[in-house]
């Protein structure tokens, strides 16, 4: 019913940047919180930013003054700026969005929804 679609992953330099995005489409009503998780093997994967509907913020520690998400309620877009990347920021990022959706009877649910994972490496 919803489908996220991220981009703009990949390979960076220590101190360099990348823009990472996610577009939710489909029987979308309204997106609560929009979201971006990290995951490296042998570990869960954890919230590295997250923005509600009202554009409230949240960001783990250990990316706080280097991240920036922001979003597009009208397009259904989150965005994650990433500067000043460190090796520990590498992993697979995933999307999530907190979906109300319209159902094929005309009814309103809530479901959680996740894109496919995009990589991000940084290394010298």
């Amino acid at each position: 019913q919803v489908q996220l679609v991220e981009s703009g992953g990949g390979l960076v330099q220590p101190g360099g940047s990348l823009r990472l995005s996610c577009a939710a489409s489909g029987s979308i009503f309204s997106i609560y919180d929009m979201g971006w998780y990290r995951q490296v093997p042998g570990k869960e994967r954890e919230l590295v930013a997250n923005i509600s509907m009202g554009g409230r913020t949240n960001y783990a520690d250990s990316v706080k003054g280097r991240f920036t998400i922001t979003r597009d309620n009208v397009k259904n877009t989150v965005i994650l700026q990433m500067n000043n990347l460190k090796p520990e920021d590498a992993g697979v990022y995933y999307c999530n969005a907190d979906v109300q959706v319209i159902t094929s009877s005309a009814r309103l649910e809530d479901s959680v929804y996740w894109g496919q994972g995009t990589h991000v490496t940084v290394s010298s």
